[in-house]
């Protein structure tokens, strides 16, 4: 497979082409339709050849330059053939609690390969990946497009011998603690929950037909920002003041851009409400859509979710039919319509502006701000970005009131909310619960406590991102402003918890590898610092620290923050301010010995 003689041309696409130009139609711009039709493409002929990138920019009038750069920002598109296996091994510190370095290594040793590389007979490509966001089934891997996990010795050995008869890894849902009336999850265990007949059952579409026929759209943002529902995906922003922000003057078209690019290691609740409860999400958009005078929405999706994007598009198929999407929806003069657009590969792009700059097929680069994409987004044209969580909530939200929704929540924050726990619990999964939860009830009341009867060490409360807290600082509610009080902020509720057994250093390093790996280079002092930050943690790691490095970490990290057009610098930081700070002993003793206290 390596000759270049036996690789398929260009020629092998033209048959192609009917099919990329109704991808192409979906989009506004020709350009928009670049992440698509390269991913229609690596399905045709398994990677992205140089002829391949010239035969897209002749379809989408584009200069192959910029094919090119799109195709090497991306790490899902291959620009070498792959074996008829992929079989990639998720690479961060959840798996990593979970033995996942052990399993990468048995895959290695049994293909006789290393990740990176192909077997000589093309069966299978071994590689890393940073997260898959399947934390729950850690350590995972996917094969091909199948999400397969926890890995065991057992699953190993099939996957070798039969990889086509490797079972899919199932949710995890684990439940909604403590509520009454779940608000998220409350279709999860629901038979056939994906399917429209049984949400059309469950009053489904509801909320929807009644804000496009009976209120107004100022009505619906009232009622939404009663509710004190905050944006879900990090931000914390309430949903309803985004939503005026929209102008209702323009001439211009107005898009709802979805964010379910899940990226953040730690973090699966997307997921979860994508593949269980589809219309929910869709229903949340056309009344989000309706309120704000969107006519069209987008939804980026992460583009390893596959099944993800296979359950919507049924999904969107489904309530088109019903006429709910399309034209004059509801029997009402407006029309709504939605497309999926899967990424390629770019944690970045859960930036918002990243996400913008994606979706018109370009290089994730964030954009300065302002203007904010409420007034210039997609297009340049005012948009509204949500996050899947968000939208979730809304048909909920409506049906009982804002005021129901807001007393559901704690202090500032309406509602409840899916929390994503992996690492050292005995009880892995989503759970939802309300905000005021603790940390402390979230691991041991709902989660099982730690594994082994060993004791807790550390938490990570928000995803990867987020500033550690010791074991002693546990008793904190979970909502945003309690956890910014506490030091550390609410993220995207990925709970990643370490027990006593843990090296921060070894920990550390897998939070600084993958921000070194993410960053989009478009900034100096994020592009420069996260590698070096990554270089002297390793150094550390490796058993070669010096006495001065944890000082030169802490300054290059101070001096990252905030010196960048957006907080991915700051992201990057947090993890090193914090796990010096909180457990600089640990640090000192490694540099001074070479090794981990742990391993006497």
């Amino acid at each position: 497979m390596s000759s270049t003689a036996t690789l398929p041309s260009a020629s092998t696409l033209e048959p192609l082409r009917p099919e990329a130009e109704q991808i192409v139609a979906r989009y506004e711009r020709r350009p928009a339709a670049i992440l698509s039709v390269l991913h229609l493409v690596q399905q045709r002929l398994g990677f992205v050849s140089m002829d391949a990138e010239a035969w897209v920019a002749d379809l989408l009038g584009i200069s192959v330059a910029h094919v090119h750069e799109v195709v090497t920002f991306y790490t899902l598109y291959h620009r070498q053939p792959v074996g008829t296996y992929h079989l990639q091994v998720c690479a961060n510190v959840s798996c990593m609690l979970r033995g996942g370095e052990h399993s990468l290594a048995a895959l290695s040793k049994k293909l006789g390969i290393a990740p990176g590389q192909t077997t000589p007979d093309g069966r299978f490509t071994l590689s890393t990946v940073e997260c898959l966001c399947a934390c729950e089934h850690a350590p995972m891997m996917q094969v091909n497009d199948t999400y397969v996990g926890p890995l065991t010795p057992e699953i190993v050995e099939q996957a070798v011998a039969h990889p086509d008869q490797l079972s899919p890894a199932p949710l995890a849902f684990r439940g909604a603690p403590g509520l009454n009336e779940p608000v998220l999850s409350a279709r999860f265990t629901t038979p056939g929950s994906e399917q429209i007949a049984t949400y059309v059952r469950d009053d489904g579409y509801q909320m929807a037909r009644k804000a496009v026929t009976e209120l107004t759209p100022d009505q619906v943002i009232a009622e939404v920002t009663k509710a004190n529902l905050r944006g879900l995906g990090g931000a914390g922003f309430p949903t309803g003041k985004k939503w005026a922000f929209i102008p209702k003057d323009t001439t211009q078209p107005k898009f709802l851009v979805v964010n379910a690019d899940e990226g953040e290691p730690g973090t699966f609740k997307d997921r979860y409400l994508v593949e269980r409860d589809p219309h929910r999400l869709l229903e949340g958009m056309i009344i989000a859509g309706y309120a704000t005078g969107c006519r069209k929405a987008y939804i980026y999706l992460r583009g390893e979710y596959v099944r993800s994007a296979q359950i919507l598009q049924q999904a969107i198929r489904e309530a088109a039919e019903y006429g709910f999407l399309g034209k004059k929806i509801f029997n009402s003069a407006f029309d709504f319509e939605i497309v999926v657009h899967r990424g390629a590969g770019a944690y970045i792009c859960g930036e918002e502006t990243a996400l913008l700059e994606s979706l018109e097929g370009k290089k994730g680069f964030p954009r300065l701000k302002p203007p904010f994409p409420a007034i210039k987004g997609l297009f340049g044209c005012p948009t509204v970005i949500n996050n899947v969580e968000t939208l979730a909530c809304v048909p909920a939200l409506l049906r009982k009131g804002g005021e129901w929704f807001a007393k559901l929540g704690f202090g500032r924050t309406g509602g409840t909310r899916l929390f994503s726990l992996s690492g050292h619990v005995n009880r892995p999964g989503l759970y939802e619960a309300s905000h005021g939860v603790t940390l402390r009830q979230l691991i041991f009341d709902h989660a099982g406590g730690i594994p082994g009867g060993r004791a807790l060490k550390a938490v990570v409360p928000g995803g990867i991102s987020a500033k550690i807290l010791r074991a002693d600082e546990i008793d904190v509610p979970m909502d945003f402003d309690s956890l910014l009080e506490a030091g550390t902020m609410a993220g995207s509720a990925g709970v990643i918890v370490m027990d006593d057994a843990t090296c921060m250093v070894k920990a550390l390093w897998y939070a600084s590898k993958f921000f070194a790996h993410e960053s989009c280079g478009q900034c100096s002092p994020c592009r420069e610092g996260t590698g070096w930050l990554h270089k002297v943690v390793s150094r550390i790691a490796d058993g070669h620290g010096r006495q001065e490095d944890l000082d030169y970490l802490l300054t290059v990290a101070g001096n990252m923050e905030g010196k960048t057009i957006c907080v991915f610098a700051d992201a990057a930081a947090w993890p090193i301010q914090s796990y010096i700070t909180k457990f600089r002993p640990e640090f000192e003793y490694h540099v001074r010995h070479g090794r981990c206290e742990i391993e006497t």
